[in-house]
């Protein structure tokens, strides 16, 4: 559930109480960006990372940043002291901001819409460790520009109510016979002991946990490599990996109703949760920036 307050356009706020104008263009074109970052006993978590995401998000929409790292990094760790600290994930979003009239072509000096909240970050379930998590595939309908943390999330919406639908946690994304990403989360293919996952470019998103595996897979001595997965070799993975903000990193054991390897969480798994979990241990006591 999310936490009582907010900030919005400079203030700290109830949540409950925070309004914006129904003529933002947020609202009537999904004309905004936003980033989502864990926060691990009240120290958010890769921050520069997520703020330079959101800064080319800003960009490849023709927006300057409104904050900077450092005003961001205040916003971020005074947002969750106000909610209580510990652990936590912050929603933040950017819009154009709002005009009188509704122009597809924006007018020049909007003032832009801040607004950010907080939600409790629950501990993992341990049969998630234990079991995974099942996931079923299907054709990516989404917009040519996935690189956009954009709030144009329409396609992405019905894609993970598909694997919900069918009793999945993620839909994983098939284009042209390509794995691309889940409906939410980066997607990692482990096979013969290298841990794949499709390049960057226009056509997935340039993941922030997907930095933290290759990082760790380097620091661990994990083979690592970005490369184009075919379906064939996604159907044929000895392990399947979720990697997104909220969650780290998960096992998918299922694939459309058939074991992923041996159907359980695999070796690999298990070395990068543990090499995940020191990592945000080694970050406690450093600065966020």
């Amino acid at each position: 559930m999310p936490l009582p307050t907010c900030y919005l356009n400079g203030e700290y706020l109830p949540l409950a109480q925070a309004r914006v104008s129904p003529l933002d263009r947020a609202f009537l074109f999904a004309d905004a960006v936003y980033e989502v970052l864990p926060v691990y006993a009240g120290r958010p978590f890769r921050l520069r990372e997520h703020f330079d995401r959101l800064a080319r998000s800003l960009n490849s929409i023709r927006m300057q940043p409104p904050l900077t790292h450092a005003a961001w990094a205040d916003v971020c760790g005074e947002l969750a002291a106000r909610n209580g600290g510990g652990d936590l994930y912050l929603y933040v979003q950017v819009t154009r901001g709002a005009e009188f009239g509704r122009n597809h072509a924006w007018p020049e000096n909007l003032q832009p819409t801040i607004f950010a909240y907080a939600t409790a970050l629950e501990p993992l379930a341990a049969e998630i460790l234990e079991r995974g998590v099942a996931a079923v595939t299907a054709q990516d309908i989404r917009w040519a520009r996935r690189d956009i943390k954009s709030t144009a999330l329409l396609a992405n919406v019905l894609l993970k109510k598909l694997a919900l639908d069918r009793g999945a946690y993620e839909t994983l994304l098939l284009d042209r016979g390509y794995l691309t990403e889940g409906s939410s989360t980066t997607v990692h293919v482990v096979a013969d002991g290298v841990i794949r996952t499709p390049p960057n470019s226009h056509r997935i998103l340039p993941g922030t946990t997907r930095d933290v595996v290759t990082d760790l897979a380097a620091r661990h001595g994990m083979p690592n490599a970005a490369t184009q997965v075919t379906e064939a070799q996604l159907r044929a993975a000895d392990e399947i990996w979720l990697a997104f903000s909220t969650r780290g990193v998960l096992p998918v054991t299922r694939l459309d109703g058939a074991p992923v390897g041996s159907g359980l969480p695999g070796p690999m798994f298990r070395r990068m949760h543990a090499a995940f979990e020191a990592y945000v241990r080694e970050l406690a006591d450093k600065p966020v920036l």
